[in-house]
Formats: C-alpha cells, structure tokens, sequence
C-alpha cells in the first residue's frame, strides 16, 4: 500500500487544510510515512502570504527531489493557487493543485499508485499481489529490486477559478507540539475583504463557514479523544456564518459550544476589530472556560496608512476596542499584527505607529515586513519603502512587543494561575520544567516533569529567558 507524507508551511487554515487532506487520505487506505524520504507521495501544502514563504516552499520541492527522487509530488496550497505555471516548472513536481481543487488530491493519489504498481510490474520486481498488501503498509517505492522511473511527463495542473469554490475542507489539527492538547479547528475559510496588500482573498476565495451542528459534532469528537482545549480558526472569523442558509454570528456558536460540549477551555484566535463587539466581549467574561485572549490585527497605527491599505477603521476606532476587552477583562492578553513599511510609509507614519502601540494595553505583537505580493493593488503603489528601512522598522516595532510582552509577565509575579501542560518539558538551571499555557496566552514552565494536557494550578515565581516559571500551588 502507498504511503504519503504532507509538509506543512503557512497559517492554522492551511494546517487545517492539510489535517484534512490527511484524514481523507487515511480514510482510503494510505499510510502516513514519518519521513519525507521513504514516502511514496508528498503532499507540499504551501503559503503565499509573502516572497520568503514563495521561496521556502521552492526550496523544500528541491531538497525533496534531491533525497526522494523516486516520490511523486502534489503541490498545493495559496502558492499554487496564486503561481501554478512557476511550480509546474520545477523538476519533480508531478501535479500542481490549487486551493480550488484539493478535494480532488485522494483522487490523484490512487492514479500515481496505480501508476506506480503498473512501472513495477513492467519491471518485473514483484508479483502483483505484493504490490497490494496492506500488511504493515510497505512503501511501493521499498520493495526490493524496484526502480520507479525518474523520467517522467511534465507537472500537471488542476486548478480554476477560486470564487467558484464553496466546499470547507475540515478536519482538527491535532499534532506538533502540543500532540492532542489544544487541537486547532478552522470553522471559516476565505475572505470578502479586499485589503490592498491581502493576496488572501484571490487564493482562497470567498468567506464560507462551517455550520454550526457540525461544529458541535467535530468539539464533541475531540473531547471524546481527550482534548481539554480547542482553538476555533478562521481567515476572517469575525464574517463567520454570514454565508449560512440560516444565517448565524460566531457569538451564538460560542455560546452553542458552551451549552452543548464538555470542552474545558475554548479559545479563538484571530478576530478583525471591528468585530471585537461589547456582546462577543460579554460572552468572553460570562464564563470562565473563554480563553482571555484577543488577537486582533491593526496593521498599522497611522489613519492614513490605514485607509491606503483598505482597511475599514481608523486608529481611535482599533484603541477603542483594546480599550473594552481591557474594561470587561483587566487580565486578557490583547495581541495584534502590524506591518512594517507599507508603501508610502513615511518615518512619521512610523513614529506616529509606535506611539500608538505604546499608549494601547497590548500584551504582545506579530510584526510582519511589507512583502510585494502580485496581483494585489499594495504592488502596483509608488513610493515602496527601501528593504533596509523596513527591517530597521520591523526590529523597532518588535522590540516595542517583547516590552508590552514583559510587562505583562511580570505584572503576573507572586499570582496563582491555572495553565494546561503541553508536550513540551526540558532541563534548566532549577531543574526539570513542562511547558505550559494559561487562559490569557501566558508560556509557562512548570517546575518538574507533568504529563501533557493536564491542568494545574501554578504560583508564577518569576520570568527566566523570557518565560513565566512557576511551582504547583
């Protein structure tokens, strides 16, 4: 029986995107391969949200031809949605399938199985019934004597319009890291937005939802599996089941979720501002098994900047909100996204940024340097902003984060906090430590050795390397 391997890059949609692919694939039969090298097929799951991650993918396409030469390879994901000619051209890539289309990758799956069975057969390596076995799944590519054939046809590409796509690939993230302790659900693909800099919305379509029953249905498998927390994800979950039949707000999920599952800790990751409403904020501090925790993406802290990129409020409007969740929910964590050197940024655009970041009651920053994405109107603009102004740009404004992020560990020094063990522990200059997370997105070491997913309630006794440490109360 085939094998496959899927590598992963980019945001929690395409990780989910790529848990699915996974589940289906398993449900026809095929067997994850634990490495890249011994798998029959790879799956390339791609990001195009910046050139560095257009590059990252390129070179992992190389470096696979080089150590699995005989593998067939499915490029998918945003960049071969945005650029499927430039993938197809590099060498060993069998198929190319944009976002449109990666329902159909099982399908493609079976044909270079069978493609790859008939190569074997014609080479008489093994009897065909060898080639069917299911025990202990052996890779096609491993049985002895065989050669899979390295010239092959040129890539392939199977990709349309993205506008056209409706269906909602949809399966937990449950591996990495954390293993089963806090699995990532995406309930929300796509955006409507057109942000001047976004290539979003041209690769992954219109905003589409999951519907709420099968929401309820994919939680209450989780919590059967053990998961004590889940993440709720999303390209745009502030637009969440607008696009319903019966047509729902992401607050009336939560709340469903709440009434109709036993998960212990639900947390959302990123919502638009002006979704950030006193009504989604009050079922936040209602009940204590919310997250607090809101990230919410501001860009950029100069009004005029803000309307250049299209985006739909202004600075006073972004504090107004930071300003209501620090009201309901003193110990929130408030985190948001800024672009450094978006086109036309001037060095008071900048100044005038991180002054605003200064005066808000954020707890942390994801900075992100202006990346030229094509097709988007933030390309075509005048007045780009020199590489190395933008980097220098970028380490201000993450400096200014990792002082909004010490300030609000150590205003946690001497409290009580209840944190869920990842699967994550090491050694330092105390002792033993398992890594943990709080409800307000708080990195914790715990002194000693924990089991992962178990709650504990820890005393923070201080911040060491950048971490919150702390002993069981």
């Amino acid at each position: 029986m085939a094998t496959f391997f899927i590598e992963q890059f980019g945001c929690r949609a395409t990780q989910a995107d790529a848990a699915a692919i996974e589940r289906q694939l398993l449900e026809r039969g095929y067997s994850v391969s634990t490495q890249a090298n011994a798998a029959d097929v790879i799956v390339i799951n791609t990001c195009t949200v910046t050139a560095a991650a257009d590059l990252q993918a390129r070179q992992s396409i190389r470096a696979i031809r080089k150590d699995n030469p005989a593998a067939r390879v499915i490029v998918t994901g945003c960049y071969a949605q945005r650029a499927p000619e430039e993938i197809a051209a590099l060498e060993g890539v069998s198929w190319v399938v944009g976002n449109s289309h990666k329902p159909e990758i099982p399908r493609l799956m079976h044909e270079m199985t069978q493609e790859m069975k008939a190569e074997l057969q014609q080479a008489a390596v093994a009897p065909a019934s060898a080639l069917d076995t299911r025990q202990g799944f052996v890779p096609l590519s491993t049985i002895a004597g065989a050669t899979l054939s390295l010239d092959r046809a040129p890539a392939k590409i199977l990709t349309g319009s993205i506008l056209e796509q409706r269906a909602l690939l949809v399966a937990p993230v449950e591996g990495g890291e954390a293993g089963h302790t806090r699995p990532v659900l995406k309930i929300q693909d796509g955006c409507d937005k057109r942000c001047s800099y976004c290539v979003i919305p041209q690769v992954r379509g219109r905003s589409r939802s999951l519907a709420p029953d099968a929401a309820i249905v994919e939680i209450r498998k989780l919590c059967q599996g053990g998961a004590r927390e889940v993440v709720l994800s999303g390209i745009d979950l502030g637009n969440y089941g607008r696009d319903l039949a019966a047509r729902t707000q992401l607050g009336e999920l939560l709340r469903r979720i709440l009434d109709e599952t036993a998960i212990e800790r639900l947390r959302v990751s990123s919502i638009e501002p002006m979704d950030v409403t006193e009504d989604l904020i009050a079922i936040f501090a209602a009940s204590e098994r919310m997250a607090r925790h809101f990230h919410m993406p501001m860009q950029s802290g100069c009004d005029r900047i803000l309307a250049a990129m299209h985006r739909w409020y202004r600075a006073e409007h972004y504090a107004r909100r930071a300003q209501l969740v620090r009201e309901w929910l003193p110990d929130a964590a408030i985190g948001a996204d800024v672009i450094a050197g978006f086109p036309g940024e001037t060095e008071a655009d900048h100044q005038a940024t991180l002054a605003h970041i200064e005066r808000l009651p954020l707890t942390y920053l994801h900075v992100f340097s202006f990346s030229s994405r094509p097709g988007t109107a933030a390309a075509e603009m005048p007045n780009q902003v020199p590489e190395q102004v933008i980097a220098r740009r970028a380490r201000e404004l993450r400096a200014l984060g990792e002082k909004k992020k010490a300030a609000f560990q150590s205003a946690h020094a001497g409290l009580t906090m209840r944190v869920l063990t990842l699967n994550r522990s090491g050694e330092g200059d105390s002792g033993s430590w398992t890594r943990a997370v709080s409800s307000n997105y708080l990195d914790v070491r715990v002194s000693g050795v924990w089991a992962a997913n178990e709650f504990l309630d820890v005393r923070i006794s201080g911040v060491i390397d950048g971490h919150l440490t702390g002993t069981t109360a």
